[in-house]
């Protein structure tokens, strides 16, 4: 207790200094060298402090029934509370008001009482033990209204309202196609507290109107040297509010074996849940629990950034602690993209880790933070290096079936399209990563006006990555037997490729150039589709005679045979076959007709006099019509047609 309290009249100050001018004049007496006269004197003196003592001791009893009276208005009305069921806050303001006036006066007198030499003095020894015994009582009664007023005004939010979660499916590669999607991924939003998501968006943990309340609570207590006390109840209830608080948004307390064992799946859901946690529990958690110590605590030194450490470092630590066994765990390429959200998620609290936990006691979170995000990163260079390899590596022994597009080009465009979102955090990644790969990628020349994300180091890891997926393309494409087929796939594959390109921000990495170059391949692949199917079936179509106006009546039942074997068995197989492209399957199908129905035409119309023969079992509109059933992805039979 401080010494401006002055509960207890202070009349054993008269009686020390009485007692030191009796002492002195025994001392005196106790001289052999006196005169009679100046013996008499100390006589008398000494007679006189006797008569002086004797009055002090008198009034000091009455001081001690004063003290009592006072001591007992003040029990009056601390312990009527201890059987009230009533909590006092609740009661209303006077009730609390005039409680506290009780407890300070309790005070007052315990400290000066304390002041007193109660050792010879029973009675003073009596009031000072009753005293502290109702200090106490009240001190452990402030301590249970300061709980019940925490429990009672504590508020939730709901987070939902504080940021916006991106949900994204995650792109696996699987030959059935089933996780394997070409529709962009849709986001479920809600709008933010605040303006700008990269800001503190504080609430109210506790309702506002009860801040002065607390503020006085703990005002008494820590001026009456209870300080530990309130702290204990205080730091007991709001971590016991965060850790519900936490439980709330789903997320667990798993140890470093329960996410190493994880199923993928499982481990992605949870790394996503982690994320989004990570910035409600910081920025808008913390931010607000430690706006609350500071109201309440903040003028007694370094004790709010105490309680904010105690109350927050558990949670703290288990969030940690999952970043750390994601980290650690393998590298597989399906993290990647989880990895990259974790590691902006942390690169983007860092300023305000550093501001909540400023003081030294709470160093060791500010180290562990920029650890992890190290280790995060780290992963995420691993986790992109085995998504490289895991493209190259990826061996096939069967052909696609139909030639259609791949599901590894969907795995890799579909992944490497979101990217972009990244490219400053992976830029900051790669660029000391992998040289050798960088190197190997002839770096674009597009003229003075082009965009330098083109040579960014993400642009250059991207041109490999799909470099490398070309090349294992062709390697797929050698297992058809079927030369034309070979020209499909690799027709479809491409197109596929560029289109995701050109429909997504990646053609700002890749340029105009790298599409326009890939824009040839496909068509080239189309161009040797067309040669290596139909130059055979047409050639039954031309004449060897130019010169003349039409041939024999045989050679044209000869060259019709031909014509319709040819042109059935290509229906039959090509039907089967698979353009998923729309827009891709119909230019082919155009290009196709121009040049085997104006063959066809031209041939039966030189051959007018024979055309009624049954020898000619398809019609032009028949042929015409027929090549619209090509590359529909299931095998069709072809009907004769004698009708014109």
């Amino acid at each position: 207790m401080d010494g401006c309290r002055s509960g207890v009249p202070t009349y054993e100050g008269d009686l020390h200094v009485v007692a030191a001018a009796h002492h002195i004049v025994k001392a005196l007496g106790a001289t052999k060298n006196l005169s009679d006269d100046l013996r008499k004197i100390l006589i008398d003196l000494d007679s006189h402090l006797s008569m002086i003592t004797s009055n002090i001791d008198s009034k000091g009893g009455r001081g001690l029934v004063d003290v009592e009276e006072r001591l007992d208005q003040a029990e009056r009305k601390i312990m009527r509370w201890e059987t009230d069921p009533m909590m006092i806050w609740d009661s209303g303001p006077k009730e609390a008001s005039d409680y506290l006036l009780a407890v300070d006066e309790t005070g007052k007198l315990v400290d000066g009482l304390r002041g007193l030499s109660v050792h010879e003095n029973r009675k003073q020894k009596e009031i000072l033990h009753r005293a502290m015994n109702i200090f106490q009582t009240a001190m452990s009664r402030l301590e249970e209204e300061l709980i019940h007023i925490l429990v009672r005004h504590g508020q939730q939010f709901e987070p939902k309202n504080m940021y916006s979660r991106s949900i994204r499916k995650d792109i696996v590669y699987d030959e059935s196609f089933v996780s394997v999607e070409d529709e962009p991924t849709k986001e479920t939003s809600s709008q933010n507290c605040s303006n700008d998501e990269s800001g503190e968006c504080i609430v109210d943990l506790v309702h506002a109107d009860v801040i002065p309340d607390i503020k006085s609570i703990a005002k008494v207590m820590f001026t009456s040297n209870y300080g530990p006390e309130f702290c204990e109840a205080f730091i007991s209830v709001q971590k016991e509010a965060l850790e519900q608080y936490f439980s709330f948004l789903g997320t667990e307390n798993l140890s470093i074996e329960d996410v190493l064992k994880m199923e993928w799946t499982c481990l992605s859901s949870k790394m996503n849940k982690w994320t989004w946690s990570m910035k409600i529990i910081v920025r808008v958690y913390l931010a607000s629990e430690k706006q609350l110590c500071d109201q309440v605590l903040g003028g007694l030194g370094s004790v709010s950034s105490y309680c904010f450490l105690e109350i927050s470092k558990a949670t703290i630590l288990c969030l940690l602690n999952f970043g750390e066994a994601v980290a650690m765990g393998p590298h597989r390429p399906e993290k990647l993209l989880r990895l990259l959200d974790m590691y902006e998620t942390l690169a983007d609290l860092l300023r305000d880790i550093d501001t909540l936990f400023s003081e030294e006691a709470g160093s060791f979170i500010q180290l562990q933070f920029h650890e992890l995000l190290e280790r995060l990163g780290e992963s995420a260079i691993a986790a992109f290096k085995a998504f490289r390899v895991a493209i190259s590596s990826n061996g096939s022994l069967y052909p696609f079936a139909g030639g259609g597009v791949h599901p590894l080009n969907k795995y890799v465009m579909n992944y490497i399209r979101m990217f972009p979102e990244y490219w400053n955090t992976l830029n900051l990644l790669l660029k000391n990563q992998h040289p050798g790969v960088a190197d190997q990628v002839t770096k674009p020349d597009y003229g003075p006006d082009t965009s330098l994300l083109t040579s960014c180091p993400m642009a250059y890891h991207l041109r490999s990555i799909t470099s490398c997926l070309e090349s294992n393309l062709h390697k797929k494409s050698q297992l058809y037997k079927d030369e034309a087929l070979q020209h499909i796939f690799l027709m479809n594959n491409i197109h596929y490729l560029v289109q995701k390109v050109k429909g997504s921000e990646l053609r700002l990495f890749f340029g105009d150039e790298w599409i326009r170059k890939h824009n040839a391949m496909f068509q080239q692949h189309a161009m040797n589709y067309e040669r290596a199917t139909w130059s055979s079936v047409v050639s039954f179509l031309k004449d060897n005679n130019p010169g003349s106006s039409s041939m024999s009546k045989s050679t044209f039942k000869e060259r019709c045979k031909g014509f319709s074997i040819a042109f059935e068995e290509v229906y039959k197989t090509q039907t089967s076959w698979s353009i998923p492209d729309p827009q891709l399957r119909e230019d082919l199908r155009i290009s196709t007709s121009l040049k085997v129905v104006l063959a066809y035409r031209t041939f039966l119309g030189r051959n007018l006099a024979y055309t009624d023969d049954k020898c000619v079992k398809h019609t032009v509109e028949h042929v015409e019509n027929s090549l619209l059933d090509l590359f529909g992805g299931s095998s069709r039979s072809l009907r004769n047609s004698r009708r014109w």
